[in-house]
């Protein structure tokens, strides 16, 4: 979408957008900045009103499914426009993308700290979890295909992680 595209479909001046945004690619950056802002705020919101690291740990995974079936074109947007961004922001990008890990990184350290969680290897478990999550909302189509709901698939990848972390099953 060009910025005249834009101004025709959102009834914005064309002087009026570029006051707010020298270009397209500035835009499209402040774009996927916000989502990944909102995306952490949300997440953390919701999983720091549990005190427990496994509740906090369920919590986080399905806020952050739920949020990816709200906001999904923005998911599959940032996802997609990764590949052409600058080099400068594509390294932007990949930090972003590490902000939501982190989350679920600092949460299992916490709950290993605790004795709660066990854990050999916290970072890969936060990148298995990331990717897990990345799964649902770029390959929809498959499990659309076979009838798995969102809860199915949270319930299933909140059972999966926890049965290994608790070794409760």
């Amino acid at each position: 979408m060009s910025l005249r595209d834009l101004s025709r479909k959102s009834g914005l001046s064309m002087g009026a957008l570029y006051s707010y945004f020298p270009g397209k690619e500035e835009l499209r950056s402040m774009i996927l900045h916000q989502g990944v802002a909102y995306t952490r705020e949300v997440i953390l919101g919701q999983a720091d009103a549990c005190s427990d690291p496994v509740e906090r740990l369920e919590v986080a995974i399905v806020t952050h499914l739920y949020l990816t079936e709200v906001l999904r074109p923005w998911f599959y947007f940032a996802y997609m426009e990764a590949s052409s961004l600058s080099r400068t922001e594509k390294r932007r990008a990949m930090e972003d993308e590490l902000t939501t890990e982190q989350i679920f990184l600092d949460i299992l350290t916490e709950g290993v700290t605790s004795g709660d969680l066990h854990c050999p290897d916290v970072e890969l478990v936060a990148a298995l979890i990331k990717a897990v999550l990345q799964d649902w909302y770029l390959k929809r189509w498959k499990y659309k295909r076979k009838g798995i709901t969102v809860e199915d698939y949270a319930r299933f990848v909140v059972g999966f992680v926890l049965s290994r972390l608790t070794g409760k099953p």
